[in-house]
């Protein structure tokens, strides 16, 4: 008899896939087989995806790229792969379908909608996005993971929290280096697309820090391709040793060193902070859909374990006195840290696995 097939669908960013592979890493453990439907943006981001995980790539698209031609081709694209997803999932039937938002998510949960298949979507913000508020009414549970998450009436979601990936649990609750006159790391990340803002207003707010914290602090950077030169330029111009690149791979790992996070607050990424145990300052994307990235800080900023950083007040000084605040006060920073981790639900796999299984046992 064959294992269980369990189909996850993710779009094109790391904020869905992230949870995504979590969850595929999980259900192999449990002897599922697991295949992710994806796009060509996401399949950029499965690299880190066990290798039994079958990638299929489904022809989607969304409005909000290309001009009048591609717009136009946009429905022709989402239901070519719409009818190629229903094709797979009747030669093989998954026994639970798994939707983690973002447009290329959109022909497998419309696929098996149509099939009437156990299905689900996880919410990793919280606000849900415009894909799963097409499917928040067609689906038998939502997983949230930032609670309390916005949803429509009469739709009641499970808060499970979001799954961080194996590399990040592994390093749950790793021992923090209070800031001192020693060697001090700090990460700056503008989610997996990268954040021009981070990467024109965080060097200079580095270069204004007093002489005595410069010389003790290196930075590991993630940029955008098209700023890795002259944000290299921007470090080595006031003496700190950086590290800049536009993707980092072991992000867990020097999350775990740094003894700050400058972040945006895409779900991952505070899920990722929460779990490790990190002071951090939070720089929402002011453009997000219905200002999410704020809600997903409210949590951290609550605890006093982040400080809120809106764009509209970020500049150089701003900031500067902020990561000043953090490494120059010991006790504060660590106590940051501390209430990172009552945050944190590093558990958030385990209990998405037992929803999907829940869904297993069950009919539409």
């Amino acid at each position: 008899m064959a294992a269980p097939l369990l189909i996850i669908a993710a779009g094109g960013t790391g904020g869905h896939m992230f949870p995504a592979q979590a969850l595929a890493e999980a259900m192999l453990v449990k002897g599922w087989r697991v295949q992710l439907t994806t796009d060509a943006r996401g399949a950029r981001y499965t690299g880190g995806f066990p290798k039994e995980v079958e990638v299929i790539e489904l022809g989607s698209a969304t409005f909000a790229r290309g001009g009048i031609a591609a717009k136009a081709l946009v429905p022709f694209k989402i239901a070519g792969g719409i009818i190629g997803a229903i094709g797979r999932m009747m030669r093989d039937k998954p026994a639970v379908v798994v939707g983690f938002g973002g447009y290329p998510s959109i022909p497998a949960m419309a696929a098996s909608t149509v099939l009437r298949l156990p299905r689900m979507i996880h919410e990793q913000n919280g606000v849900l996005g415009r894909v799963n508020q097409v499917f928040a009414k067609h689906v038998s549970k939502i997983a949230c993971g930032t609670w309390p998450t916005a949803l429509p009436d009469g739709v009641e979601g499970d808060h499970t929290g979001n799954p961080v990936r194996g590399s990040v649990l592994s390093r749950h609750a790793a021992g923090y280096i209070e800031p001192g006159a020693y060697p001090m790391s700090m990460l700056v990340m503008g989610g997996s697309q990268g954040a021009r803002i981070l990467s024109d207003v965080v060097p200079a707010a580095v270069a204004a820090l007093p002489e005595p914290i410069r010389q003790h602090l290196r930075v590991s950077h993630q940029a955008r391709p098209e700023d890795l030169d002259r944000v290299n330029a921007a470090y080595a111009d006031c003496g700190v040793r950086a590290d800049v690149q536009s993707f980092f791979t072991d992000v867990p790992e020097r999350m775990a060193e740094a003894q700050l996070v400058i972040s945006r607050s895409g779900a991952s990424s505070v899920a990722d902070i929460s779990v490790i145990g990190r002071p951090s300052v939070l720089v929402p994307f002011a453009a997000a859909t219905a200002d999410h990235q704020t809600a997903n800080a409210r949590a951290l900023v609550e605890a006093g374990a982040a400080i809120l950083m809106p764009e509209s007040k970020m500049n150089a000084e701003a900031l500067k006195d902020q990561i000043e605040l953090v490494l120059t006060n010991p006790q504060g920073a660590a106590q940051m840290a501390g209430a990172a981790l009552s945050c944190a639900l590093p558990d958030a796999t385990e209990r998405l696995v037992m929803l999907v299984e829940d869904l297993a046992q069950k009919k539409d």
